[in-house]
């Protein structure tokens, strides 16, 4: 799953609390695992405004898997940090290439 995010101003913090919960709680109980998470730099070839200002890819073992997370009541809880920290995000699914 890739994640494209732009922060709220202050929201890195409260971003950084979710992905703790995310890091501790979900991503072992579903099977998830980060892959890369990093800050945007220079955005080489885009429009003028298309820098993110975080990267972040994450594995899950299905859909299911991501699906059944996203459900979980407890998670449902946590993501008001993730929507207060942020004022646009894609949430891209992705499959592997042959």
């Amino acid at each position: 799953m890739l994640n494209l995010l732009r922060f709220a101003e202050g929201g890195t913090e409260s971003y950084e609390e979710y992905a703790r919960h995310l890091r501790e709680t979900f991503l072992p109980r579903y099977g998830g695992e980060i892959l890369y998470a990093g800050r945007g730099s220079t955005a080489l070839v885009a429009e003028d405004g298309q820098a993110w200002d975080a990267v972040v890819v994450v594995r899950y073992p299905d859909r299911a898997a991501f699906s059944r997370m996203v459900a979980d009541p407890a998670y449902q809880e946590v993501t008001r940090l993730r929507t207060a920290a942020l004022t646009e995000a894609v949430l891209q699914a992705t499959t592997p290439w042959a």
